[in-house]
C-alpha cells in the first residue's frame, strides 16, 4: 500500500504561542521532536505579516503544525514516492484546474465529460493533484469510464475537505498525500512524460486561478526549454471554456508585440480548445487514432447522458 500520511514527526497537536505586536504576530512554536531529531524551537524573533498567519508552516484550520525541511534528502524520498505512483498506475492525461469550481456549474460538467471522453479514447490513466473542483471532476469522469486514476494530493487547498490528508473516495493506493508542492509537481509531469510512441498523455489545462496558472506555466516553460524529461512530444491543451483564458492570450500576443516571447512561439507549444469536441479531435488526430474509434467513443459519451 502506498504511505498516503505526512512523515512521522512532521505534525505537531499544539499551535504555536503568539503575542500581538502592532500589525504583527510574533511567536514561538513548540519544539520539533521526531525520531532521530533533537529538540529545538523556532527563533523568536520571526515575524508573520498579520495577512499571513497561515503560513507554509501552519495549518491553523486543523490546529496541526509542519515541521520545517530538516534535510533535502526529504523532498527526495517524496519525489522517489511520486514516480513510483507513476510507475504502478501509468502515465497518460494530466489535468490541471481549479479546486474552487462546484458541482453544477457548466466548467464542472464540462471537464467531467472531457475527461470521459478522453479516458475512452486513450485508453490511459487520469491524473490530476486529487483536490476537490475540477480536479474532483476529471476524476468522476474517468471512473465512469471505467479507466484507472491515481492524483497528489496536497494537505491545503480550497476546499472544505482538502485539510485531511485522506481522499473522501478515491482508494488509498491510487494517490499520495504530498507534504511538498515541489515533489507534486514532479509527479504531475512525471506522468506525462512519453518514452515510447506508443504512450498516449497529454496535459490539459481546465479554467483555474493563480495555483492552476503556476503550474501551467511551469510545464509550458518545461516544454519550450525541452527540459520536460519526454523523448516524444507531449501535447498541451488549453481548455478555453467560456472564453475564460481570452484575456490571458491577449497578454501574450502583447507580449510577442513587446518582443518578451518570440512571434508564434506561444502556439507552438500548445493547443487552445473551445470545447471538448474540438480537443477530443485534436487528441485523436495527434495521435492517429482510427476514425472507427473516435465515432464509437463519441456514441460512448452521447449515450451516458453528458453533452457538452
Amino acid at each position: 500500500m502506498v504511505a498516503h500520511v505526512l512523515p512521522r514527526g512532521s505534525l505537531l497537536l499544539a499551535r504555536p504561542t503568539s503575542r500581538r505586536r502592532g500589525s504583527h504576530v510574533t511567536g514561538t512554536a513548540p519544539p520539533v521532536v521526531g525520531r532521530g531529531q533533537r529538540t529545538g524551537c523556532r527563533p523568536s524573533g520571526l515575524t508573520v505579516p498579520r495577512q499571513g498567519r497561515v503560513s507554509a508552516l501552519a495549518l491553523q484550520s486543523d490546529g496541526l503544525l509542519l515541521s520545517e525541511r530538516t534535510s533535502p534528502e526529504e523532498v527526495k524520498r517524496e519525489i522517489q514516492r511520486c514516480y513510483g505512483l507513476v510507475h504502478k498506475l501509468g502515465r497518460g492525461v494530466v489535468y490541471l484546474g481549479s479546486s474552487r469550481v462546484q458541482v453544477g456549474h457548466p466548467h464542472y460538467e464540462q471537464a467531467k465529460q472531457l475527461a470521459r471522453e478522453v479516458a475512452l479514447l486513450l485508453d490511459c490513466t487520469t491524473w490530476t493533484g486529487a483536490g476537490p473542483g475540477l480536479m474532483d471532476a476529471a476524476f468522476k469522469g474517468a471512473l465512469e469510464a471505467k479507466k484507472p486514476v491515481g492524483g497528489f494530493k496536497i494537505a491545503r487547498e480550497s476546499g472544505e475537505w482538502t485539510s485531511s490528508n485522506f481522499h473522501p473516495y478515491l482508494p488509498p493506493e491510487t494517490y499520495l498525500t504530498c507534504r511538498f508542492f515541489s515533489a507534486r509537481k514532479h509527479g504531475l509531469v512525471d506522468a506525462a512524460v512519453r518514452n515510447n510512441p506508443s504512450d498516449m498523455t497529454a496535459v490539459v489545462a481546465l479554467p483555474g486561478g493563480i495555483g492552476t496558472l503556476d503550474e501551467v506555466f511551469e510545464i509550458l516553460a518545461l516544454i519550450q526549454l525541452e527540459r520536460i524529461g519526454s523523448k516524444f512530444p507531449v501535447p498541451f491543451l488549453l481548455m478555453n471554456y467560456d472564453s475564460f483564458y481570452s484575456k490571458l492570450l491577449d497578454f501574450l500576443d502583447d507580449s510577442g508585440k513587446w518582443g518578451t516571447v518570440a512571434r508564434g512561439e506561444v502556439e507552438a507549444l500548445w493547443k487552445v480548445c473551445g470545447g471538448n469536441s474540438e480537443a477530443s479531435d485534436y487528441l485523436a488526430e495527434f495521435y492517429g487514432l482510427p476514425q472507427t474509434k473516435m465515432n464509437n467513443n463519441k456514441i460512448s459519451v452521447e449515450g451516458s447522458g453528458f453533452m457538452e
